[in-house]
């Protein structure tokens, strides 16, 4: 069995005791365990803020650029082993596992290149303008790096993905990272920040990792630090609440519960292509990583004329759907991750159903194709219909965080279904299914309101359609309300959060140098 350890301070930890067991999904077996006991959680705060960021901050953009390209190709280089061992330790796919990874190291690469585009130590933001009756007084907005570390707390599902998201665009603009995995699948994310530091690509300090708890370490941030968190609405809550970030104003980006809704529009005829793309895009949301996706479909708004055709078409694509031990050749959707999650699916489910019935599934824990009988967090696809969308309250209220969705009828109307969708008090991403251009002109602002991301399906996208639930590192990845507030990739506004705005006035050959200088300011 494996110990995992931490890496702080340029060296690697092994906790002497407090020790958490990690479990195989498929099997139940302990694979690992994780400690953080005795980790001096000061000093490594203090070696990433002074260590690392002075190493960072001694490169200009286009280089924190080439550590992010270096990061990619290292992680890339090592690809099947973190594939096989996030089919092992978070008990999926091979496709899901590829769809990790490859999006940790598409991610990385992609700010890589965008820091091209950046310039030098210093990012413009905006035009200059004159502030005095001539140019020779003027003024400038600059973005610049600040001066802590970003903690990085990443839930189970992304092990890989998900801190190498935030640390794109904290790397970018100059800031050190202290990356806390989810405990349960923190196997990968251990081996993905050995790969690194083997590779000697990170610079020294810029890269801590804790695997086990935080310890104190939450309460020893200040002002200059960032707490990016990515989990449950309720460990959200609890976590910006801490005195400390709110008496110094400590910036904390939150991307939480989400219940995301597709919408079909009453111009989407069966068999038409749009018809297949909402089919298809649906179908994959509720399954893709067994449902474990903070941008997976929960709420499926459907003409009320079309409830019975759309329910028939969803219950044969689920019913193709094989859930096992992912290492099994016939296997397309893994177990839950954990016994909690498992509980946790099965206590959604019954509370969904009492404003709605199950047309598939059991609802009901399952045993896994390939797997030894009783062993294994195994729940297969389950798709539920109410009568009454606005009478389901807890459809608009539980996210159940697994292979669960629910058929909501509407009438057709573009108004009553962003309506509807607002109903779930704030999503990452709504997708919207029509080819009517003016039903859709009239939804986007409505259902945008409640939205981070629209995802406008249609016949002539239908081709290059990624899914719904894909966030790219070219568009904004947050939402707003009960999905957190937050805002995470987005290009350049994914370094919004790690840096400090200020506004330059003075001297235009003075100010226009500055914005162009490099070195440790």
């Amino acid at each position: 069995m494996k110990t995992l350890k931490s890496y702080v301070c340029e060296a690697w930890y092994e906790a002497p005791e407090g020790h958490v067991p990690l479990r195989d999904p498929s099997t139940e077996e302990v694979i690992a365990q994780a400690s953080t006991a005795g980790l001096d959680f000061a000093a490594t705060l203090n070696h990433a803020r002074t260590v690392g960021g002075s190493s960072l901050r001694k490169l200009d953009v286009a280089e924190r650029g080439q550590v992010l390209n270096a990061m990619s190709k290292a992680l890339h280089a090592c690809r099947e082993e973190l594939i096989d061992l996030s089919m092992k330790n978070t008990g999926v796919t091979r496709k899901d596992a590829k769809f990790d990874l490859d999006g940790a190291t598409g991610t990385l690469a992609y700010y890589g290149h965008l820091s091209k585009e950046l310039g030098g130590e210093m990012i413009l933001d905006g035009e200059g303008v004159a502030l005095g009756r001539s140019a020779r007084f003027w003024g400038q907005h600059v973005k610049i790096p600040l001066r802590g570390a970003a903690l990085l707390i990443n839930a189970f599902n992304f092990p890989a993905w998900g801190f190498a998201e935030k640390a794109a665009c904290a790397y970018l603009a100059g800031v050190p990272v202290i990356i806390k995995p989810a405990t349960s699948t923190a196997m990968v994310a251990e081996r993905c920040v050995e790969i690194l530091v083997e590779a000697g690509v990170v610079p020294e300090g810029a890269l801590s990792l804790v695997c086990g708890s935080t310890g104190d370490l939450v309460d020893r941030l200040g002002s200059q630090d960032v707490l990016a968190f990515t989990g449950s609405a309720e460990t959200a809550l609890k976590l910006r609440s801490r005195p400390n970030l709110l008496a110094l104003s400590t910036r904390v980006n939150i991307e939480a519960d989400s219940l995301n809704a597709a919408v079909l529009g009453p111009d989407v005829e069966p068999g038409s292509e749009s018809w297949n793309l909402f089919l298809r895009d649906v179908s994959l949301e509720m399954t893709q990583k067994t449902g474990q996706k903070c941008t997976a479909v929960r709420r499926i708004l459907v003409p009320a004329d079309r409830m019975g055709e759309v329910a028939e078409a969803l219950g044969e694509r689920l019913g193709a759907v094989v859930t096992g031990d992912p290492r099994h050749e016939s296997v397309t959707m893994g177990p839950l991750a954990t016994a909690d999650q498992l509980a946790d699916t099965l206590e959604g489910v019954a509370r969904l159903s009492e404003s709605a019935r199950i047309v598939h599934g059991t609802g009901e824990r399952i045993d896994g194709t390939g797997a030894a009988a009783g062993k294994g967090y195994f729940f297969g696809p389950v798709l539920l219909q109410a009568d009454d969308a606005r009478k389901a309250q807890a459809v608009h209220e539980r996210e159940v965080f697994g292979p669960v969705s629910t058929l909501l009828p509407y009438d057709g109307k573009a108004a009553e279904a962003a309506a509807l969708v607002g109903l779930g008090g704030g999503c990452l991403v709504t997708s919207i299914y029509s080819d009517d251009q003016a039903w859709v002109e009239e939804i986007v602002p409505a259902a945008g309101s409640w939205s981070g991301r629209l995802y406008l399906g249609s016949t002539k996208m239908a081709a290059q359609a990624p899914s719904s639930g894909v966030a790219l590192p070219q568009s904004m990845h947050g939402g707003p309300g009960r999905a957190g507030g937050g805002q995470e990739l987005g290009a350049l506004r994914g370094l919004d959060l790690y840096l400090h705005r200020v506004a330059l006035q003075g001297s235009r050959s003075m100010i226009t140098r500055l914005s162009g200088a490099r070195g440790d300011s």
